[in-house]
């Protein structure tokens, strides 16, 4: 028996794991989904042609850039949708809107009608019929310090160069939208308590606990 049969995770369940850039998103989506066999669904990064320009001139490409993502992930939410679940999702929809594009029209680096604009279309994604909430959302957190230690390890450039008060601001902005986010289920999970080292031990114990959060949903 796999452990998706086990602990009787539906087959057709879209599990989304949100946190900031550095905390373990895309390690932990690859590990659930291989043990559940699921699909994975990732934000489209590397293709991004707006991401280099971006770092380097927040005010010149933020909407650029956030439409774009939008765009990817759109696609993603139809690609979940047509194949009826089965998905481990890296980042949510939702983070697009309520902190990144939020916090460039809060700090004068999108303005008001891009800001106006990207909402608008965001809103009316929403409507369509190629939009599943995750049936669990998954925020991975853990120490400021420990994130930032992850993001100078994997040492991409475009990171490197970006100031230290831009990460502590995002870690702010993700525990403040994690605080008040109800649009589905949510587990929070420490950054360290998945470990490749430690994979089937560690993968089953948040398995199991994912288990117990969709039946008590389903019992609401």
């Amino acid at each position: 028996m796999n452990l998706r049969e086990k602990y009787e995770i539906p087959s057709n369940a879209i599990i989304t794991i949100t946190g900031t850039v550095g905390v373990g998103k895309s390690t932990l989506t690859n590990a659930l989904a291989t043990a559940l066999g699921f699909r994975t669904s990732f934000e489209n990064v590397e293709t991004n042609p707006y991401l280099d320009l971006f770092y380097n001139d927040f005010e010149r490409w933020s909407f650029h850039l956030q439409v774009f993502f939008l765009a990817e992930r759109f696609k993603e939410q139809k690609r979940m949708f047509e194949y009826g679940g089965g998905f481990i999702q890296d980042r949510s929809i939702y983070e697009d809107t309520e902190i990144f594009a939020k916090r460039h029209f809060e700090k004068g680096t999108m303005t008001k009608v891009d800001y106006e604009t990207y909402s608008r279309l965001f809103k009316a994604m929403m409507l369509t019929p190629y939009f599943p909430k995750p049936d669990l959302l998954i925020h991975l957190e853990g120490p400021l310090e420990d994130i930032l230690g992850r993001v100078k390890l994997r040492g991409r450039e475009m990171e490197q160069r970006t100031p230290i008060e831009y990460w502590e601001e995002m870690y702010n902005r993700y525990n403040d939208w994690i605080d008040n986010f109800n649009d589905c289920p949510v587990m929070r999970l420490g950054m360290h308590d998945y470990c490749p080292k430690n994979h089937d031990d560690s993968i089953e114990k948040i398995i199991a606990r994912i288990s117990s959060y969709l039946k008590l949903v389903q019992k609401k």
